[in-house]
């Protein structure tokens, strides 16, 4: 079989990418994720099945079953459910997951109906010319919003339409190569590209010795709770943990742009501490010494605020040492999002190496601290 050319490679990345970030997947409804995930996965992993709460699960076995090594992303993007419509047709909404006013209003979304359908609407409110001067001081409250699919006063667009209360709504955004191609925008980054970082990590062990089992796991319910993380994590009973997210990039106008905050494109992030985690210390400098030896540029993130799946993975059990790679992304928690695609490459490469020294004796060292 002729190799293929890294023009080839790069084009089939980017396709990857694409269709884990354009697939419809809000919290509790990530079932087209899920399809994604196994599609993408068949034929690299050994066994491949669902967990209770939705949460989709691949082992690849190594040489050995010890140490079970999990590698989480979840699946999930932050959106929006059908609340309740008006009795002029025009349909109110509440956030799944984390939304500031600011960035939703004025914005088109995708409504999916029970029987498949999927609507387009855009989030409006009142006209800013009939504001009071103090509305017009502070940002618009959500609950004051209200999504237009296209009704009338002869035509009640969402009866028509069959869009009811409990239906899903996520944004409406496109995928695209910005600048020189390197920098990507799409809806869900948060957390698409910790779901292709699992996937990825699984199908580069192909062919390779590891001493170890993998476990690549797209969770559900992060953005409303962290609840796919303890479920699957139960259930793989891992040794070692790696939760892969975003990060907040502090490379733009506002943000600071300090020596050690995270920038796109200086390497994955390893973080030393966030809202929900302190990693394991023995773990965290084995990665960092593997970032060095394997010459892959990284990071370290800090926060003190917000979490990952990693702090509910390290609670299972009887604990689970866990540490949280990151990839720094700008504009999260919005409809669109922005990373650097060599954070991404070399953090599927820094866990790859990583898992190939990963043994019983590194294991022994890591419980040891």
């Amino acid at each position: 079989m002729a190799k293929r050319t890294k023009k080839e490679t790069d084009k089939k990345v980017i396709a990857f990418l694409k269709r884990l970030t354009d697939a419809f997947g809000p919290s509790s409804f990530e079932g087209d994720v899920r399809k994604v995930f196994r599609d993408e996965i068949k034929g690299y992993a050994d066994k491949v099945w669902t967990a209770g709460l939705g949460s989709i699960i691949a082992r690849k076995k190594g040489t050995s079953n010890s140490p079970k090594i999990m590698i989480a992303g979840h699946m999930d993007e932050v959106g929006f459910i059908v609340r309740g419509i008006t009795s002029k047709g025009f349909i109110k909404f509440s956030p799944i997951g984390g939304w500031w006013g600011h960035v939703v209003l004025g914005q088109k979304v995708l409504i999916r109906t029970r029987s498949g359908k999927e609507i387009v609407g855009l989030v409006g409110a009142k006209a800013p010319h009939v504001l009071t001067a103090d509305e017009r001081k502070k940002v618009m409250d959500i609950d004051k919003m209200f999504i237009d699919v296209g009704t009338h006063d002869d035509y009640n667009a969402p009866e028509k339409l069959g869009i009811k209360p409990g239906d899903p709504i996520i944004p409406l955004s496109e995928f695209y190569q910005l600048g020189d191609g390197k920098m990507l925008m799409a809806k869900a980054w948060d957390n698409r590209i910790g779901v292709a970082t699992a996937i990825e990590v699984i199908r580069q062990l192909k062919g390779k010795t590891h001493p170890n089992t993998v476990f690549g796991v797209g969770t559900v319910e992060e953005e409303v709770g962290l609840r796919g993380a303890g479920t699957s994590a139960f259930e793989v009973a891992p040794d070692v943990a790696f939760a892969v997210d975003v990060t907040i990039a502090a490379d733009t106008p506002g943000s600071d742009d300090s020596d050690f905050a995270e920038h796109c494109g200086k390497g994955p992030s390893i973080s030393i501490m966030d809202g929900s985690l302190l990693p394991n210390t023995v773990l965290r400098d084995f990665v960092v010494e593997t970032a060095e030896k394997e010459k892959i540029p990284y990071q370290f993130g800090a926060l003190t605020k917000g979490g990952t799946d990693g702090g509910r993975i390290a609670m299972t059990r009887s604990g689970v040492p866990t540490i949280t790679l990151s990839v720094a992304t700008r504009y999260i928690h919005s409809h669109n999002s922005i990373l650097h695609i060599d954070d991404y490459l070399n953090l599927v490469k820094l866990l790859v190496a990583v898992i190939k020294k990963l043994d019983s004796r590194m294991l022994k060292k890591i419980r040891s601290m």
